[in-house]
């Protein structure tokens, strides 16, 4: 059979504090889009909130599992510590601007690999990168009254990894369609590129020692795109074949999953592009009600009292 390569990215899951604060920083600064509301499949009782571009495209959600009284992580390698959004390469001045409007300190833009950086914070420290990149430059932005569409984040740029070394996550990356790309040695860091239109950057960063704790502001899991369950069957049985651990077919509604660590310790996951979030929702209404597998409906009433309600 021929090798079937992974695009890129088609999501990031993180763990946060307070949902309302989440919800206020992702939509009304960062200005994405709710996409999905519903529930972490292992604890009902609370939200699993996805984010993203107006349709919900693989390669734009980053999701979130608020629990209020988690404490506070603090990156360690075998984790993703630092996610980058895509920007249009003339959006730096609006977002600087954007920022310092809204009182939320950032680094003064910085060149890496030949875009320019900003860097922030989100109200968890997860460490957030917006990377002003020409290869958005076309694609069309969305307007939701807070940030100006042609300034819009676009999706994922990619998101860099911590590890202890590097060599057999690459080698992994590689097997998996990512292609070396770029090196800087100074920061000890690998960029691997692949083919999607967005979330097609990984940056391999080593030597840092970072002996952190999982907490709010960590990376839960970084999943990869595979287009249907053929293509899923078919990873799972090459991963299986290099040795690593990869759990059964998840059924998460929006697409189907697996799971494994790769060789430096980093949650990965496959999760399908199909069926999507227009599943259950009409493209125009995502994110507006509270959406439950089936297996919980009969305990609505309970679990919809037992989360927070969302102020938009």
């Amino acid at each position: 059979m021929e090798h079937r390569v992974i695009s890129g990215i088609h999501h990031i899951t993180v763990i946060s504090g307070s949902a309302q604060r989440n919800f206020d920083f992702y939509t009304k600064v960062l200005g994405l889009r709710l996409v999905k509301k519903t529930v972490n499949f292992d604890s009902p009782t609370t939200y699993h909130l996805y984010y993203g571009d107006y349709d919900g495209k693989p390669g734009t959600i980053m999701t979130f599992f608020p629990w209020e009284n988690a404490a506070q992580g603090k990156p360690q390698n075998g984790e993703v510590t630092s996610v980058m959004f895509a920007i249009p390469s003339q959006s730096v001045d609006y977002w600087m601007g954007r920022l310092a409007e809204l009182g939320i300190e950032f680094d003064l833009p910085f060149n890496r690999f030949g875009d320019q950086v900003i860097r922030i914070n989100d109200p968890d420290l997860l460490q957030l990168e917006l990377v002003a990149t020409d290869t958005v430059d076309e694609t069309a932005g969305w307007d939701n009254g807070e940030v100006l569409a042609e300034h819009s984040i676009r999706g994922f740029f990619g998101a860099a990894l911590s590890l202890t070394s590097s060599a057999a996550t690459k080698q992994l990356l590689e097997h998996m369609g990512f292609s070396p790309n770029a090196h800087n040695e100074t920061e000890h860091r690998t960029r691997l590129t692949s083919s999607a239109p967005f979330g097609n950057v990984v940056d391999l960063i080593e030597g840092q020692n970072l002996l952190g704790r999982v907490g709010r502001g960590s990376v839960h899991h970084i999943a990869f795109r595979v287009e249907d369950d053929e293509h899923e069957a078919y990873w799972m049985d090459n991963l299986r074949k290099l040795g690593l651990q990869v759990t059964p077919v998840q059924d998460r509604q929006y697409f189907r999953s697996v799971y494994f660590r790769e060789p430096g310790g980093v949650l990965f996951e496959l999760a399908t592009d199909i069926p999507g979030f227009a599943k259950d929702e009409n493209v125009a209404q995502l994110g507006e009600a509270l959406k439950l597998p089936a297996w919980y409906e009969e305990r609505r009433d309970f679990i919809e009292a037992s989360l927070p309600q969302l102020q938009k």
